[in-house]
């Protein structure tokens, strides 16, 4: 069997698994956690390897409390970021409870600031020798954690979010839903419980597609056509803008090996994106937008639009499934559903009227719009 066909042969099985798998989870589970409720789960299916299946190969909500100077972490919000020893305890799926050592730290930017959001995002480190080895975490070295910023609604919906982008291609980070519950041990007070995102680490990701994550400073052209239109199509479905290749804002880098030129684009963090909707979330001022719903390609100019036409082709391709994963999941709130559902027919309706879709992915060629404006925010020099 060749490399090729192998890769396509695995990209069909895991987007079979996880279309089943959105629908499993969504449609096992109703409303938000509540302090001191118990998140019902689906009851699991009897096989063998029911008990050894790995973080990311179920969609099943994993109960997780952290446990230990919470407070003194949560407040570790400016400055740089400091480990703090905790105790990650999480419900096994035989019911039963595992304890694993951890270090964690605070990270991120504009949602570490508490100005800005309520919990600052988090980065899990597990110890190499660590009882995590024959845990549900064994093949994790790090995770991010992504806590609520102001509701963990938008959590469930920037969820979500990975999970259409794991339809359109497995080159995507893989994320779980969490039910988090924090234990301070020098408080009194019972925590709420509520949704967060473990996100796969990148070289995990890199390493399952068989490439490298790397780190330089390229321009959007100097990768791989095809897939860096159908990443900037799909920024472009869910009305993101906050991302940058040049300046690897919210985007990582895969190439075929250390020595070789970057080629594919990795989205993630979409919690500014308008198919989330995030109150605290606004388009930058440079872009001169509307609202936050408001749609803008932002990939480079390209004279000849029929390349795009293999990338609508697969969004077509795709569209049951992309309004699936938000008509049967039933963690969403209703109207938010009906607006979501209101928001891809806008998107449909474009990339499926020749003039609309040539109209806005020609956006980075117009000398007069901001299709290709440089977001001093977005600067890391």
């Amino acid at each position: 069997m060749t490399t090729q066909t192998a890769s396509k042969t695995f990209n069909m099985a895991f987007q079979s698994v996880l279309r089943w798998c959105i629908a499993a989870v969504c449609i096992g589970f109703v409303g938000t956690p509540q302090s001191g409720a118990q998140i019902e789960s689906p009851a699991p299916v009897a096989s063998p390897e029911a008990t050894e299946k790995g973080l990311f190969d179920t969609d099943d909500v994993l109960h997780i409390t952290l446990s230990g100077s919470i407070r003194s972490l949560l407040s570790n919000r400016l400055g740089t970021p400091k480990n703090h020893t905790l105790v990650l305890t999480y419900t096994q799926s035989d019911g039963s409870q595992r304890a694993i050592p951890v270090e964690v730290k605070t990270r991120g930017h504009f949602r570490r600031l508490k100005g800005n959001c309520q919990y600052p995002p988090l980065l899990i480190q597990f110890s190499a020798d660590s009882a995590h080895l024959t845990s549900v975490f064994r093949e994790q070295k790090k995770l991010k954690l992504v806590m609520p910023c102001k509701d963990d609604q938008y959590v469930v919906q920037e969820w979500l979010v990975y999970k259409l982008y794991n339809l359109i291609t497995p080159k995507s980070f893989q994320a779980r839903l969490v039910s988090v519950t924090l234990d301070d041990k020098k408080s009194d007070k019972k925590s709420p419980s509520f949704y967060g995102i473990l996100l796969e680490e990148e070289n995990q990701m890199a390493n399952r597609n068989l490439m490298v994550a790397v780190e330089r400073k390229i321009k959007p052209m100097q990768t791989r056509t095809h897939e860096f239109l159908t990443m900037a199509v799909f920024e472009y479905l869910i009305g993101n803008t906050d991302w940058s290749v040049q300046y690897q804002q919210n985007i990582k880098l895969l190439a075929a090996d250390s020595t070789a030129f970057p080629s594919i684009t990795v989205p993630y963090d979409f919690d500014h994106a308008g198919i989330v909707d995030a109150p605290y979330a606004q388009p930058a001022e440079e872009l001169k937008m509307k609202s936050l719903r408001e749609r803008r390609y932002r990939g480079y100019c390209i004279q000849d639009m029929k390349v795009f036409e293999s990338v609508i082709a697969k969004y077509n391709q795709l569209k049951p499934d992309i309004y699936r994963t938000y008509t049967e999941c039933h963690l969403l709130d209703k109207k938010y559903v009906q607006s979501t559902v209101q928001y891809l027919d806008e998107f449909y309706a474009t990339i499926n009227d020749p003039k609309l879709w040539q109209k806005e992915f020609a956006y980075p060629c117009d000398p007069g719009g901001t299709g290709n404006v440089v977001i001093k925010g977005l600067k890391k020099d």
